[in-house]
C-alpha cells in the first residue's frame, strides 16, 4: 500500500506544477491561519518555566525565565526547531517541559524562532546563526547548548563555527548525517528537484507557507503526531486538547532558509562532510569540539535512528554519548518517562566538570 506521507508529496508537487489555490483550500483548517504568529501575540503565560523576554532579534525571541536564576554558571539554551511548528515545544507542560527539567540545575533560556514575514523572505541560514551568536553573547559569551530536532544541525553548525562559546553539545532528534541510512523525509524530498522546490518557494511569494508545512507533517505522519504516544499520557483531557492546538501551530519560513537547509543539509549532506557553509567559513562535524550527548528515539519516522546517532562513529567523535529511548519522535521532547529518565539524566551530564563559575548578567 503507497506511504499517504509519498501521496501528499506527489500531490504537492502537482500542485505545485498546476497553482496551488485550490490544494491549499481543500486542506482542513488552511483558510486562515490566528494571529499567534506575530511575535507580539505569543502567549508566554503558557510556557510553564520560560515566560520572559530576554531580547528581541530579528528571527527570534531569546525567552528566560519567569523566575530570575541566582545560578552563577554557564548557562544553557535550549536551540528550538524551526522547521513547522512554534517553538513552544522545548517549554510545552508542567512535567512535559525539556526547560523544566533542565531549570532545576541550570539557568535556562530557548530561542523562539518567530514566524517569518514578507521582509524576512530572504533569510538565510547565516541569518540565524547570527541571530544564535548575539543570543549567546547575551547569555555571557559561553552556553550549552541543546538542539532539539531542526535545532540540533543549526546547534551543531554554530558549535562548530564557534568552539569556544559552546561549553557542551546535545543533541536531541536531530537530523545530522543524512547519509547514514534513509528516512521518510529525505526519501520523499529525493523526489523533489531544486527546481520544482524554487517553483513552490517562489508561488508563495519568496516563503513556504505554514499552511502547506502543517498539512504535509500532520497528514502525512499520523502516527507521530498522536498525543498519547507523544506525551507518554493518555489520562489527562486538558493535556491532549493543548497537543492537539500545539500541532495547529505552524510559521512560516523564508523560501531562502529552507531551500539552504533542504540543498546543503537534506540533499547535499554538507554538515557531514565539513563543507557547511556558516558565517565566512566551512563547518562541519570534525570540528565539534565540545564533548557530545546524542538522544534519539528508537521509532522515530521523522529522523531516522542512524541519522541522528551517526556522529558517534566518526574517527575522531572521542567525546560522544549516545543514548536510545523507546518512543517516537516527539515523546523526545515532550514524553513524560522520557523527560524524566533520559532529561533528568542529560541535566546531571550538563553539570559535570563545572570548575570556573560563569556570571549571567
Amino acid at each position: 500500500m503507497p506511504d499517504p506521507f509519498e501521496l501528499w508529496l506527489l500531490a504537492w508537487q502537482s500542485a505545485v506544477s498546476h497553482g496551488m489555490e485550490q490544494f491549499i483550500e481543500a486542506i482542513p483548517g488552511a483558510a486562515a491561519l490566528p494571529d499567534w504568529r506575530r511575535p507580539e501575540a505569543i502567549d508566554l503565560s503558557a510556557l510553564p518555566v520560560l515566560g520572559r523576554v530576554r531580547t528581541d532579534l530579528s528571527t527570534m525571541l531569546l525567552l528566560e525565565q519567569r523566575v530570575p536564576t541566582q545560578w552563577r554558571e554557564t548557562p544553557v539554551l535550549i536551540v528550538a526547531p524551526y522547521a513547522v511548528h512554534d517553538a513552544s515545544i522545548g517549554d510545552f507542560a508542567d512535567s512535559h517541559s525539556v526547560a523544566q527539567i533542565l531549570s532545576k540545575e541550570h539557568p535556562v533560556a530557548m530561542t523562539f524562532w518567530k514566524s517569518a514575514t514578507a521582509q524576512m523572505r530572504y533569510y538565510g541560514i547565516d541569518a540565524y546563526l547570527s541571530d544564535l551568536n548575539v543570543a549567546i553573547d547575551d547569555l555571557g559569551g559561553c552556553a550549552s547548548l541543546v538542539g532539539l530536532c531542526q535545532g540540533g544541525w543549526l546547534a551543531a553548525v554554530y558549535a562548530s563555527r564557534f568552539p569556544k562559546k559552546a561549553r557542551k553539545l546535545v543533541l536531541v532528534g536531530a537530523p545530522i548525517d543524512l547519509a547514514a541510512t534513509e528516512s521518510r523525509i529525505t526519501r520523499a524530498l529525493s523526489a523533489f528537484t531544486p527546481a520544482v522546490i524554487e517553483q513552490f518557494i517562489e508561488i508563495n511569494g519568496g516563503m513556504v507557507s505554514a499552511r502547506m508545512s502543517l498539512a504535509m507533517w500532520v497528514d502525512g505522519l499520523a502516527e507521530e503526531y498522536n498525543a498519547a504516544t507523544a506525551l507518554q499520557a493518555d489520562d489527562d483531557a486538558d493535556l491532549m486538547r493543548k497537543f492537539d492546538a500545539w500541532k495547529t501551530r505552524a510559521v512560516d519560513l523564508p523560501g531562502v532558509f529552507f531551500r539552504e537547509t533542504t540543498e546543503w543539509l537534506f540533499r547535499e549532506n554538507r554538515l557531514a562532510q565539513d563543507q557547511f557553509p556558516a558565517l565566512g567559513r566551512l563547518a562541519g562535524l570534525s570540528s565539534i569540539s565540545s564533548p557530545t550527548f546524542i538522544l534519539a528515539a528508537a521509532d522515530d519516522e521523522v529522523v531516522a535512528l542512524a541519522q541522528a546517532t551517526a556522529m558517534k562513529s566518526r574517527p575522531r567523535a572521542t567525546d560522544v554519548s549516545v543514548r536510545v529511548e523507546p518512543g517516537r519522535h516527539l515523546s523526545l521532547f515532550m514524553g513524560r518517562q522520557t523527560l524524566a529518565g533520559a532529561w533528568s539524566d542529560i541535566a546531571r551530564w550538563l553539570k559535570e566538570g563545572v570548575r570556573t563559575p560563569h556570571r549571567v548578567a
